[in-house]
Protein backbone atom coordinates (compact mmCIF):
# COMPACT_ATOMS: atom_id res chain seq x y z
CA UNK A 1 0.00 0.00 0.00
CA UNK A 2 1.15 3.39 -0.72
CA UNK A 3 1.46 6.81 1.09
CA UNK A 4 1.25 5.12 4.97
CA UNK A 5 4.11 6.08 6.79
CA UNK A 6 3.49 8.64 10.14
CA UNK A 7 5.15 11.84 10.31
CA UNK A 8 6.60 12.35 13.28
CA UNK A 9 6.02 15.54 15.03
CA UNK A 10 9.27 18.14 14.48
CA UNK A 11 10.52 19.97 17.23
CA UNK A 12 11.77 22.50 15.36
CA UNK A 13 9.39 25.48 15.99
CA UNK A 14 9.11 28.38 13.74
CA UNK A 15 10.59 30.75 16.29
CA UNK A 16 13.79 28.19 15.98
CA UNK A 17 13.74 28.58 12.25
CA UNK A 18 13.49 32.35 12.08
CA UNK A 19 16.85 32.23 14.18
CA UNK A 20 14.96 33.73 17.80
CA UNK A 21 14.83 31.86 20.78
CA UNK A 22 11.72 31.07 23.29
CA UNK A 23 12.87 34.06 25.47
CA UNK A 24 12.59 36.21 22.78
CA UNK A 25 10.02 39.05 23.67
CA UNK A 26 7.51 39.78 21.24
CA UNK A 27 7.13 43.27 19.95
CA UNK A 28 4.69 45.82 21.75
CA UNK A 29 1.42 45.87 19.66
CA UNK A 30 1.34 49.84 18.12
CA UNK A 31 -1.28 52.07 20.33
CA UNK A 32 -4.50 52.24 18.40
CA UNK A 33 -5.25 55.75 19.60
CA UNK A 34 -4.88 57.47 16.04
CA UNK A 35 -8.37 55.74 15.54
CA UNK A 36 -10.05 56.35 19.19
CA UNK A 37 -13.51 57.83 18.77
CA UNK A 38 -13.62 61.69 17.49
CA UNK A 39 -16.93 63.67 16.49
CA UNK A 40 -15.12 65.14 13.67
CA UNK A 41 -12.37 62.77 11.57
CA UNK A 42 -10.85 64.56 8.80
CA UNK A 43 -13.29 62.30 6.67
CA UNK A 44 -16.32 63.89 8.51
CA UNK A 45 -15.27 67.43 7.95
CA UNK A 46 -14.97 66.44 3.97
CA UNK A 47 -18.48 65.17 4.33
CA UNK A 48 -19.65 68.41 6.07
CA UNK A 49 -17.77 70.44 3.61
CA UNK A 50 -19.48 69.11 0.63
CA UNK A 51 -22.43 69.13 1.90
CA UNK A 52 -22.47 72.34 3.10
CA UNK A 53 -21.03 74.50 0.11
CA UNK A 54 -24.34 74.52 -1.83
CA UNK A 55 -26.95 75.41 1.16
CA UNK A 56 -24.34 78.22 2.78
CA UNK A 57 -23.59 79.41 -1.31
CA UNK A 58 -27.30 79.79 -1.71
CA UNK A 59 -28.38 81.74 1.60
CA UNK A 60 -25.63 83.86 0.50
CA UNK A 61 -26.99 84.94 -2.42
CA UNK A 62 -30.27 84.89 -0.94
CA UNK A 63 -29.34 87.04 2.11
CA UNK A 64 -28.47 90.19 -0.27
CA UNK A 65 -31.71 90.40 -1.45
CA UNK A 66 -30.56 93.87 -3.88
CA UNK A 67 -33.69 93.14 -6.30
CA UNK A 68 -35.91 92.90 -3.66
CA UNK A 69 -34.43 95.80 -1.53
CA UNK A 70 -34.50 97.64 -4.61
CA UNK A 71 -38.10 96.91 -5.28
CA UNK A 72 -39.16 97.68 -1.78
CA UNK A 73 -37.56 101.44 -2.14
CA UNK A 74 -39.59 102.19 -5.17
CA UNK A 75 -43.21 100.84 -3.62
CA UNK A 76 -41.94 103.82 -0.89
CA UNK A 77 -40.94 106.24 -3.45
CA UNK A 78 -44.34 105.17 -5.33
CA UNK A 79 -45.88 105.88 -2.19
CA UNK A 80 -43.83 109.27 -1.22
CA UNK A 81 -44.84 110.30 -4.74
CA UNK A 82 -48.49 109.73 -4.78
CA UNK A 83 -48.58 112.04 -1.21
CA UNK A 84 -46.55 114.39 -2.41
CA UNK A 85 -48.74 115.08 -5.39
CA UNK A 86 -51.93 114.75 -3.18
CA UNK A 87 -49.98 117.66 -0.77
CA UNK A 88 -48.61 119.79 -3.35
CA UNK A 89 -52.22 119.76 -5.32
CA UNK A 90 -53.97 121.27 -2.14
CA UNK A 91 -51.58 123.68 -1.43
CA UNK A 92 -51.66 124.89 -4.86
CA UNK A 93 -55.19 125.38 -4.21
CA UNK A 94 -55.32 126.70 -0.98
CA UNK A 95 -52.10 128.48 0.10
CA UNK A 96 -50.92 130.50 -3.13
CA UNK A 97 -51.74 134.28 -2.89
CA UNK A 98 -50.96 137.30 -5.60
CA UNK A 99 -47.02 138.39 -5.12
CA UNK A 100 -47.49 142.10 -3.27
CA UNK A 101 -51.03 141.64 -2.64
CA UNK A 102 -52.53 139.68 0.17
CA UNK A 103 -55.91 141.74 -0.06
CA UNK A 104 -59.62 140.34 0.09
CA UNK A 105 -60.79 137.50 -2.34
CA UNK A 106 -62.73 139.52 -4.92
CA UNK A 107 -66.38 137.84 -5.41
CA UNK A 108 -66.33 138.63 -9.18
CA UNK A 109 -62.88 136.64 -9.72
CA UNK A 110 -61.22 133.77 -7.66
CA UNK A 111 -57.44 135.37 -8.08
CA UNK A 112 -56.38 137.83 -5.72
CA UNK A 113 -55.79 140.86 -7.27
CA UNK A 114 -55.39 141.71 -11.25
CA UNK A 115 -55.70 139.04 -13.57
CA UNK A 116 -52.17 137.76 -14.83
CA UNK A 117 -50.07 138.71 -12.00
CA UNK A 118 -47.33 136.33 -10.34
CA UNK A 119 -48.58 134.04 -7.27
CA UNK A 120 -46.68 133.18 -4.22
CA UNK A 121 -47.35 130.73 -1.27
CA UNK A 122 -49.02 131.81 1.63
CA UNK A 123 -46.35 130.76 4.50
CA UNK A 124 -48.98 130.79 7.34
CA UNK A 125 -51.57 129.09 5.36
CA UNK A 126 -49.16 126.70 3.94
CA UNK A 127 -47.61 125.41 7.00
CA UNK A 128 -50.80 124.84 8.68
CA UNK A 129 -52.06 122.61 5.77
CA UNK A 130 -48.74 120.78 5.15
CA UNK A 131 -48.77 119.90 8.67
CA UNK A 132 -52.43 118.79 8.68
CA UNK A 133 -52.01 116.69 5.91
CA UNK A 134 -48.65 115.38 6.22
CA UNK A 135 -49.68 114.14 9.75
CA UNK A 136 -52.38 112.15 8.12
CA UNK A 137 -49.46 110.22 5.63
CA UNK A 138 -47.19 110.25 8.73
CA UNK A 139 -44.37 111.90 6.36
CA UNK A 140 -42.43 114.60 7.14
CA UNK A 141 -42.83 117.47 4.92
CA UNK A 142 -40.78 120.45 3.38
CA UNK A 143 -41.68 123.17 1.41
CA UNK A 144 -39.86 125.70 -0.58
CA UNK A 145 -41.04 128.71 -2.73
CA UNK A 146 -40.25 129.58 -6.25
CA UNK A 147 -36.73 131.16 -5.27
CA UNK A 148 -35.83 128.05 -2.73
CA UNK A 149 -36.29 129.21 0.42
CA UNK A 150 -37.84 127.30 3.22
CA UNK A 151 -41.68 127.81 3.84
CA UNK A 152 -42.46 125.25 6.15
CA UNK A 153 -41.35 122.17 7.65
CA UNK A 154 -43.51 119.83 9.86
CA UNK A 155 -40.79 119.48 12.21
CA UNK A 156 -40.85 123.10 13.18
CA UNK A 157 -43.29 125.02 15.03
CA UNK A 158 -44.05 128.44 15.61
CA UNK A 159 -43.66 129.21 19.12
CA UNK A 160 -43.94 132.62 21.49
CA UNK A 161 -39.77 131.85 21.68
CA UNK A 162 -39.52 131.17 18.27
CA UNK A 163 -38.97 128.05 16.40
CA UNK A 164 -39.03 124.39 18.08
CA UNK A 165 -37.67 121.52 15.99
CA UNK A 166 -40.20 118.73 17.10
CA UNK A 167 -38.72 114.65 16.27
CA UNK A 168 -40.79 111.76 16.46
CA UNK A 169 -40.23 109.12 19.35
CA UNK A 170 -39.17 105.81 18.02
CA UNK A 171 -41.40 102.89 18.10
CA UNK A 172 -41.74 101.09 21.47
CA UNK A 173 -39.97 97.68 21.25
CA UNK A 174 -41.77 94.87 22.25
CA UNK A 175 -39.48 92.43 20.80
CA UNK A 176 -37.79 89.93 23.74
CA UNK A 177 -34.13 89.60 24.12
CA UNK A 178 -33.43 87.10 22.09
CA UNK A 179 -34.83 89.41 19.26
CA UNK A 180 -33.24 92.30 20.01
CA UNK A 181 -29.89 90.51 19.94
CA UNK A 182 -30.73 88.86 16.84
CA UNK A 183 -31.47 92.65 15.65
CA UNK A 184 -28.51 93.93 16.94
CA UNK A 185 -26.39 91.34 15.67
CA UNK A 186 -27.84 92.00 12.36
CA UNK A 187 -27.59 95.55 12.64
CA UNK A 188 -24.02 94.95 12.88
CA UNK A 189 -23.32 92.84 10.28
CA UNK A 190 -25.51 92.29 6.78
CA UNK A 191 -28.02 95.03 7.77
CA UNK A 192 -24.72 97.48 8.20
CA UNK A 193 -22.96 96.59 4.80
CA UNK A 194 -25.29 95.05 2.73
CA UNK A 195 -25.98 97.43 -0.42
CA UNK A 196 -25.83 100.86 1.56
CA UNK A 197 -22.12 101.88 0.85
CA UNK A 198 -22.90 103.86 -2.45
CA UNK A 199 -26.08 106.33 -1.09
CA UNK A 200 -25.81 109.63 -1.06
CA UNK A 201 -25.01 110.64 2.76
CA UNK A 202 -27.85 112.26 4.45
CA UNK A 203 -27.34 116.19 5.66
CA UNK A 204 -29.50 117.98 8.17
CA UNK A 205 -28.51 121.92 7.78
CA UNK A 206 -30.19 124.17 10.14
CA UNK A 207 -31.83 126.62 7.37
CA UNK A 208 -32.30 123.92 4.08
CA UNK A 209 -33.02 125.56 1.04
CA UNK A 210 -34.17 123.58 -1.79
CA UNK A 211 -30.49 123.35 -4.13
CA UNK A 212 -29.92 121.43 -0.60
CA UNK A 213 -31.57 119.15 -2.39
CA UNK A 214 -31.04 117.80 -6.18
CA UNK A 215 -34.41 116.39 -6.37
CA UNK A 216 -36.37 119.89 -5.05
CA UNK A 217 -33.72 121.57 -7.07
CA UNK A 218 -35.25 119.79 -9.90
CA UNK A 219 -38.84 119.61 -9.27
CA UNK A 220 -38.36 123.61 -9.25
CA UNK A 221 -36.20 123.91 -12.16
CA UNK A 222 -38.03 121.20 -14.39
CA UNK A 223 -41.33 120.70 -13.24
CA UNK A 224 -40.77 117.62 -12.77
CA UNK A 225 -41.00 114.66 -9.95
CA UNK A 226 -38.13 113.10 -8.60
CA UNK A 227 -36.99 110.85 -5.72
CA UNK A 228 -33.70 110.45 -3.70
CA UNK A 229 -32.32 107.82 -1.18
CA UNK A 230 -29.79 108.84 1.32
CA UNK A 231 -27.96 107.59 4.19
CA UNK A 232 -27.72 109.39 7.76
CA UNK A 233 -24.74 109.01 9.87
CA UNK A 234 -26.66 106.19 12.00
CA UNK A 235 -26.83 103.75 8.89
CA UNK A 236 -30.23 104.82 8.31
CA UNK A 237 -31.68 105.60 5.15
CA UNK A 238 -34.03 108.33 4.41
CA UNK A 239 -36.37 107.98 1.23
CA UNK A 240 -37.80 111.17 -0.30
CA UNK A 241 -39.76 112.31 -3.15
CA UNK A 242 -40.12 115.74 -4.69
CA UNK A 243 -42.96 116.79 -6.40
CA UNK A 244 -43.85 120.41 -7.98
CA UNK A 245 -46.42 122.84 -6.38
CA UNK A 246 -48.39 124.76 -9.38
CA UNK A 247 -50.94 126.82 -9.33
CA UNK A 248 -52.50 126.77 -13.12
CA UNK A 249 -48.98 125.64 -14.69
CA UNK A 250 -47.04 128.50 -12.76
CA UNK A 251 -44.44 126.61 -10.64
CA UNK A 252 -44.54 128.16 -7.53
CA UNK A 253 -42.83 125.76 -5.38
CA UNK A 254 -41.40 122.47 -4.87
CA UNK A 255 -42.55 120.00 -1.82
CA UNK A 256 -40.47 117.23 -0.51
CA UNK A 257 -42.21 114.80 1.41
CA UNK A 258 -39.57 112.18 2.89
CA UNK A 259 -39.92 109.15 5.29
CA UNK A 260 -37.14 106.80 6.77
CA UNK A 261 -36.63 103.82 6.14
CA UNK A 262 -37.47 101.60 8.91
CA UNK A 263 -39.89 100.00 7.25
CA UNK A 264 -37.86 98.77 4.31
CA UNK A 265 -35.32 97.40 6.69
CA UNK A 266 -38.08 95.69 9.21
CA UNK A 267 -39.31 93.77 6.27
CA UNK A 268 -35.66 92.99 4.63
CA UNK A 269 -34.94 92.12 8.17
CA UNK A 270 -37.99 89.57 8.32
CA UNK A 271 -37.56 88.13 4.75
CA UNK A 272 -33.41 87.43 6.18
CA UNK A 273 -34.99 85.96 9.22
CA UNK A 274 -37.03 83.63 7.44
CA UNK A 275 -34.09 82.54 5.52
CA UNK A 276 -31.72 82.22 8.08
CA UNK A 277 -34.08 80.68 10.33
CA UNK A 278 -34.79 77.48 7.18
CA UNK A 279 -30.91 77.87 7.39
CA UNK A 280 -30.53 76.60 9.93
CA UNK A 281 -32.65 74.01 10.24
CA UNK A 282 -30.86 72.83 7.03
CA UNK A 283 -27.76 73.10 8.71
CA UNK A 284 -28.09 71.02 11.79
CA UNK A 285 -30.25 68.60 9.18
CA UNK A 286 -26.81 68.66 6.99
CA UNK A 287 -24.48 68.74 10.13
CA UNK A 288 -26.12 65.50 11.61
CA UNK A 289 -27.03 63.70 8.33
CA UNK A 290 -23.25 64.03 7.12
CA UNK A 291 -22.06 62.96 10.68
CA UNK A 292 -23.89 60.33 10.47
CA UNK A 293 -22.97 59.35 7.16
CA UNK A 294 -19.44 59.90 8.42
CA UNK A 295 -19.36 57.60 11.26
CA UNK A 296 -21.35 54.47 8.91
CA UNK A 297 -18.48 54.80 7.07
CA UNK A 298 -15.36 56.17 9.37
CA UNK A 299 -16.18 54.19 12.38
CA UNK A 300 -16.20 50.89 10.58
CA UNK A 301 -13.00 51.58 8.76
CA UNK A 302 -11.05 52.95 11.71
CA UNK A 303 -11.89 49.60 12.97
CA UNK A 304 -10.83 47.70 9.93
CA UNK A 305 -7.62 50.12 10.27
CA UNK A 306 -6.63 49.22 13.99
CA UNK A 307 -7.93 45.51 13.81
CA UNK A 308 -5.49 45.04 10.78
CA UNK A 309 -2.90 47.29 12.67
CA UNK A 310 -2.90 44.75 15.40
CA UNK A 311 -3.03 41.99 13.20
CA UNK A 312 -0.27 43.09 11.61
CA UNK A 313 1.74 43.53 14.94
CA UNK A 314 0.77 40.39 16.52
CA UNK A 315 2.00 36.79 16.67
CA UNK A 316 -0.84 34.81 17.31
CA UNK A 317 -4.60 34.97 15.86
CA UNK A 318 -6.19 36.98 19.04
CA UNK A 319 -7.09 40.02 16.97
CA UNK A 320 -9.53 39.04 14.44
CA UNK A 321 -11.08 41.39 11.74
CA UNK A 322 -14.52 42.70 12.48
CA UNK A 323 -16.96 40.93 10.62
CA UNK A 324 -19.32 43.91 8.90
CA UNK A 325 -20.89 41.61 6.07
CA UNK A 326 -24.29 42.18 7.67
CA UNK A 327 -23.73 45.84 5.95
CA UNK A 328 -24.57 44.33 2.33
CA UNK A 329 -22.47 47.21 1.27
CA UNK A 330 -18.79 48.38 0.08
CA UNK A 331 -17.45 48.39 4.26
CA UNK A 332 -19.31 45.23 4.18
CA UNK A 333 -17.33 43.55 1.52
CA UNK A 334 -13.92 45.50 2.35
CA UNK A 335 -14.06 43.58 5.69
CA UNK A 336 -14.77 39.94 3.93
CA UNK A 337 -12.14 40.44 1.74
CA UNK A 338 -9.93 41.33 5.07
CA UNK A 339 -11.20 38.68 7.02
CA UNK A 340 -10.38 36.15 3.84
CA UNK A 341 -6.85 37.91 3.69
CA UNK A 342 -6.16 37.54 7.04
CA UNK A 343 -7.12 33.53 6.64
CA UNK A 344 -5.26 33.40 3.62
CA UNK A 345 -2.59 34.80 5.53
CA UNK A 346 -2.39 32.97 8.48
CA UNK A 347 -3.31 29.58 6.76
CA UNK A 348 0.26 30.82 4.37
CA UNK A 349 1.68 30.88 7.54
CA UNK A 350 0.69 28.24 8.81
CA UNK A 351 1.82 26.31 5.95
CA UNK A 352 5.25 27.80 5.59
CA UNK A 353 5.61 26.19 9.45
CA UNK A 354 4.33 22.75 8.88
CA UNK A 355 6.27 22.83 5.70
CA UNK A 356 9.82 24.02 7.50
CA UNK A 357 8.86 21.81 10.02
CA UNK A 358 8.28 18.60 7.64
CA UNK A 359 12.02 19.91 5.43
CA UNK A 360 13.56 19.56 8.54
CA UNK A 361 12.65 16.35 9.57
CA UNK A 362 12.92 15.05 5.98
CA UNK A 363 16.26 16.45 5.59
CA UNK A 364 17.48 14.93 8.94
CA UNK A 365 16.69 11.21 8.55
CA UNK A 366 19.17 10.72 4.97
CA UNK A 367 21.43 13.25 7.06
CA UNK A 368 21.36 10.97 10.22
CA UNK A 369 22.41 8.19 8.21
CA UNK A 370 25.09 10.32 6.08
CA UNK A 371 26.34 11.06 9.47
CA UNK A 372 26.49 7.31 10.99
CA UNK A 373 27.93 5.84 7.94
CA UNK A 374 30.78 8.71 7.01
CA UNK A 375 31.56 7.78 11.12
CA UNK A 376 31.33 3.93 10.75
CA UNK A 377 33.53 4.17 7.16
CA UNK A 378 36.72 5.55 9.26
CA UNK A 379 36.93 2.71 11.56
CA UNK A 380 35.74 -0.20 9.11
CA UNK A 381 39.43 -1.84 7.59
CA UNK A 382 37.10 -4.64 5.67
CA UNK A 383 37.19 -3.12 1.59
CA UNK A 384 34.09 -4.90 1.40
CA UNK A 385 32.26 -2.96 4.51
CA UNK A 386 33.84 0.41 3.25
CA UNK A 387 32.72 -0.34 0.27
CA UNK A 388 28.85 -1.29 1.02
CA UNK A 389 29.29 1.99 3.43
CA UNK A 390 30.34 4.24 0.51
CA UNK A 391 27.12 2.98 -1.56
CA UNK A 392 24.88 4.06 1.19
CA UNK A 393 26.46 7.15 1.59
CA UNK A 394 26.60 7.65 -2.32
CA UNK A 395 22.48 6.84 -2.02
CA UNK A 396 22.27 9.15 1.21
CA UNK A 397 23.64 12.02 -0.94
CA UNK A 398 21.34 11.40 -3.94
CA UNK A 399 18.49 11.25 -1.44
CA UNK A 400 19.53 14.49 0.01
CA UNK A 401 19.88 15.94 -3.92
CA UNK A 402 16.31 14.53 -5.07
CA UNK A 403 14.91 16.28 -2.04
CA UNK A 404 16.38 19.83 -2.29
CA UNK A 405 15.84 19.61 -5.47
CA UNK A 406 11.55 19.32 -5.23
CA UNK A 407 11.93 21.02 -1.87
CA UNK A 408 12.87 23.67 -4.23
CA UNK A 409 10.27 23.24 -6.65
CA UNK A 410 7.99 23.30 -4.49
CA UNK A 411 9.22 26.71 -2.53
CA UNK A 412 8.78 28.33 -5.98
CA UNK A 413 5.54 27.35 -7.30
CA UNK A 414 3.73 30.26 -5.27
CA UNK A 415 5.66 32.53 -6.48
CA UNK A 416 5.56 31.32 -9.90
CA UNK A 417 1.48 31.06 -9.83
CA UNK A 418 0.96 34.13 -8.60
CA UNK A 419 3.38 35.98 -11.03
CA UNK A 420 2.56 33.83 -14.75
CA UNK A 421 0.29 34.73 -17.15
CA UNK A 422 -2.70 32.51 -18.32
CA UNK A 423 -2.52 31.28 -21.67
CA UNK A 424 -5.30 28.71 -23.09
CA UNK A 425 -3.87 25.25 -23.14
CA UNK A 426 -5.54 22.07 -24.87
CA UNK A 427 -5.79 19.81 -22.55
CA UNK A 428 -6.61 16.96 -25.08
CA UNK A 429 -3.61 17.25 -27.34
CA UNK A 430 -1.52 17.63 -23.85
CA UNK A 431 -2.16 14.26 -22.90
CA UNK A 432 -2.44 12.62 -25.75
CA UNK A 433 1.24 13.81 -26.25
CA UNK A 434 1.97 12.54 -22.90
CA UNK A 435 0.91 9.33 -23.44
CA UNK A 436 2.40 9.26 -26.68
CA UNK A 437 6.09 9.73 -25.17
CA UNK A 438 5.33 7.19 -22.52
CA UNK A 439 4.59 4.70 -24.89
CA UNK A 440 7.69 5.46 -26.64
CA UNK A 441 9.71 5.24 -23.71
CA UNK A 442 12.12 2.55 -24.72
CA UNK A 443 14.10 1.89 -20.97
CA UNK A 444 14.29 -1.51 -20.36
CA UNK A 445 14.14 -1.10 -16.56
CA UNK A 446 10.51 0.30 -16.77
CA UNK A 447 7.46 -1.50 -16.44
CA UNK A 448 5.76 -2.46 -19.74
CA UNK A 449 2.72 -0.84 -19.57
CA UNK A 450 0.63 0.73 -22.06
CA UNK A 451 -1.22 4.06 -22.07
CA UNK A 452 -4.58 4.26 -23.65
CA UNK A 453 -5.86 8.16 -24.24
CA UNK A 454 -9.59 8.64 -24.91
CA UNK A 455 -11.10 12.08 -25.90
CA UNK A 456 -14.89 12.27 -25.98
CA UNK A 457 -15.88 12.32 -29.49
CA UNK A 458 -18.62 14.79 -28.83
CA UNK A 459 -16.05 17.58 -28.42
CA UNK A 460 -14.24 17.48 -31.59
CA UNK A 461 -15.11 19.80 -33.91
CA UNK A 462 -13.67 20.82 -37.36
CA UNK A 463 -10.69 23.47 -36.59
CA UNK A 464 -9.30 21.42 -33.64
CA UNK A 465 -9.12 17.78 -33.15
CA UNK A 466 -9.46 18.03 -29.49
CA UNK A 467 -12.50 20.68 -29.80
CA UNK A 468 -13.69 22.61 -26.68
CA UNK A 469 -10.91 20.64 -24.02
CA UNK A 470 -9.28 24.05 -23.47
CA UNK A 471 -8.65 25.42 -20.40
CA UNK A 472 -6.31 28.65 -19.26
CA UNK A 473 -3.44 28.15 -17.30
CA UNK A 474 0.23 27.51 -17.52
CA UNK A 475 1.12 24.42 -19.72
CA UNK A 476 4.01 23.47 -18.01
CA UNK A 477 2.83 22.91 -14.63
CA UNK A 478 -0.68 21.14 -16.01
CA UNK A 479 1.73 18.80 -18.17
CA UNK A 480 3.44 18.35 -14.67
CA UNK A 481 0.85 17.34 -13.16
CA UNK A 482 -0.27 14.89 -15.62
CA UNK A 483 3.43 13.56 -15.51
CA UNK A 484 2.63 13.03 -11.70
CA UNK A 485 0.14 10.54 -12.28
CA UNK A 486 1.02 9.24 -14.91
CA UNK A 487 4.35 8.36 -13.50
CA UNK A 488 2.85 7.01 -10.21
CA UNK A 489 0.01 5.31 -12.19
CA UNK A 490 2.74 3.54 -14.04
CA UNK A 491 4.76 2.84 -10.52
CA UNK A 492 1.69 0.91 -9.49
CA UNK A 493 0.78 -0.94 -12.91
CA UNK A 494 1.47 -4.87 -13.02
CA UNK A 495 3.77 -5.82 -15.93
CA UNK A 496 1.66 -5.40 -19.01
CA UNK A 497 -0.83 -3.46 -17.51
CA UNK A 498 -3.20 -0.63 -19.14
CA UNK A 499 -3.87 2.82 -18.20
CA UNK A 500 -6.18 4.94 -19.12
CA UNK A 501 -6.68 8.38 -19.32
CA UNK A 502 -9.73 10.29 -20.33
CA UNK A 503 -10.65 13.86 -21.06
CA UNK A 504 -14.04 15.12 -21.13
CA UNK A 505 -15.89 17.93 -21.16
CA UNK A 506 -18.67 18.14 -18.01
CA UNK A 507 -20.24 20.94 -18.25
CA UNK A 508 -18.08 24.58 -17.59
CA UNK A 509 -15.38 22.39 -16.73
CA UNK A 510 -12.75 19.68 -18.82
CA UNK A 511 -12.05 16.68 -16.55
CA UNK A 512 -9.25 13.97 -16.53
CA UNK A 513 -9.68 11.14 -15.88
CA UNK A 514 -6.39 8.92 -14.80
CA UNK A 515 -7.22 5.02 -14.07
CA UNK A 516 -4.48 2.12 -13.14
CA UNK A 517 -4.65 -1.79 -12.37
CA UNK A 518 -2.74 -1.33 -9.58
CA UNK A 519 -2.89 -2.31 -6.11
CA UNK A 520 -5.33 1.09 -5.49
CA UNK A 521 -5.23 2.92 -2.09
CA UNK A 522 -5.11 2.06 1.64
CA UNK A 523 -8.63 2.84 2.88
CA UNK A 524 -9.33 6.21 4.13
CA UNK A 525 -6.18 7.39 3.09
CA UNK A 526 -7.49 8.90 0.10
CA UNK A 527 -6.27 12.44 1.23
CA UNK A 528 -3.63 11.84 2.60
CA UNK A 529 -1.81 11.13 -0.34
CA UNK A 530 -1.41 14.28 -1.24
CA UNK A 531 0.14 15.77 1.94
CA UNK A 532 3.80 16.73 1.59
CA UNK A 533 6.24 14.02 2.32
CA UNK A 534 3.45 11.59 2.92
CA UNK A 535 4.83 8.48 0.42
CA UNK A 536 4.72 4.39 0.26
CA UNK A 537 6.00 3.11 -2.76
CA UNK A 538 5.64 -0.43 -3.62
CA UNK A 539 6.57 -3.56 -3.04
CA UNK A 540 10.52 -4.11 -3.90
CA UNK A 541 10.91 -0.57 -4.81
CA UNK A 542 14.20 1.06 -3.23
CA UNK A 543 13.62 2.97 -0.49
CA UNK A 544 14.59 6.89 -0.62
CA UNK A 545 14.21 6.93 -4.28
CA UNK A 546 11.11 9.46 -3.98
CA UNK A 547 10.39 12.67 -2.49
CA UNK A 548 6.99 12.42 -1.33
CA UNK A 549 6.23 15.63 -2.87
CA UNK A 550 4.78 14.68 -6.43
CA UNK A 551 1.40 14.73 -5.41
CA UNK A 552 1.38 17.69 -3.10
CA UNK A 553 3.07 19.51 -5.81
CA UNK A 554 0.29 18.27 -8.25
CA UNK A 555 -2.94 19.41 -6.11
CA UNK A 556 -1.19 22.84 -5.51
CA UNK A 557 -1.09 23.21 -9.12
CA UNK A 558 -4.37 22.35 -9.93
CA UNK A 559 -5.84 24.52 -7.19
CA UNK A 560 -4.25 27.30 -8.29
CA UNK A 561 -5.37 26.81 -11.68
CA UNK A 562 -9.09 26.76 -9.64
CA UNK A 563 -9.69 23.10 -10.10
CA UNK A 564 -10.08 20.25 -7.86
CA UNK A 565 -7.94 16.50 -7.77
CA UNK A 566 -9.35 13.77 -6.25
CA UNK A 567 -8.37 10.02 -5.52
CA UNK A 568 -10.31 6.92 -5.09
CA UNK A 569 -10.22 3.17 -5.85
CA UNK A 570 -11.65 1.26 -8.91
CA UNK A 571 -14.46 -1.51 -7.27
CA UNK A 572 -16.11 -4.42 -8.92
CA UNK A 573 -17.66 -7.11 -7.54
CA UNK A 574 -16.52 -5.71 -4.05
CA UNK A 575 -12.32 -6.15 -4.90
CA UNK A 576 -10.20 -3.25 -5.41
CA UNK A 577 -8.82 -3.07 -9.39
CA UNK A 578 -7.34 -0.22 -9.63
CA UNK A 579 -7.07 3.43 -8.53
CA UNK A 580 -8.44 6.41 -10.00
CA UNK A 581 -7.20 9.75 -10.22
CA UNK A 582 -9.74 12.87 -11.34
CA UNK A 583 -8.87 16.67 -12.06
CA UNK A 584 -11.24 18.93 -13.06
CA UNK A 585 -10.53 22.39 -14.49
CA UNK A 586 -12.40 25.00 -15.13
CA UNK A 587 -12.63 25.60 -19.29
CA UNK A 588 -12.09 28.57 -20.69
Amino acid sequence: MRHSFEKQASETSLNDLRGGSGAEAAPVLADPAPWRMRLFTPLTVRFLAVNLAAPVLLVLGLLFLDEYQDTLIATELDALQTQGELIAAAVGEGAVVVAKSRGRRNADNDDFGPTGAPRVIDPEAARSLVRNLSGLANVRAQLFDHTGALVADTRLLQGPGGEVQVLDLPPIDNDGPVMRFARKAYDASIGRYAYDRNLEPYIEKPKPKAADYREAAYALEKGEPQGAVRLRSDRQKILSFAVPVQFYKQIVGSLVVSRDGANVDKRLFAVRGSILGMFAWVLALTVLTSIYLANTIARPVRRLASAAMQVRMAKNRRYPIPDLSRRHDEIGELSEALREMTDSLWKRMDAIEHFAADVAHEIKNPLTSLRSAVETVARVKDPEQQKKLMSIILEDVARLDRLITDISDASRLDAELSRAELHPVDVGRLVDALATVQNANDNPDAPKVRLVSEIDPAQRDKTSPYGTLVVLGLETRLGQVFRNLISNAVSFSPPAGVICIRTMRDRRHVKIVVEDQGPGIHSGKEEDIFNRFYSERPEGEKFGMHSGLGLSISKQVVEAHRGTITAENIVEDGKIKGARFTVRLPAA
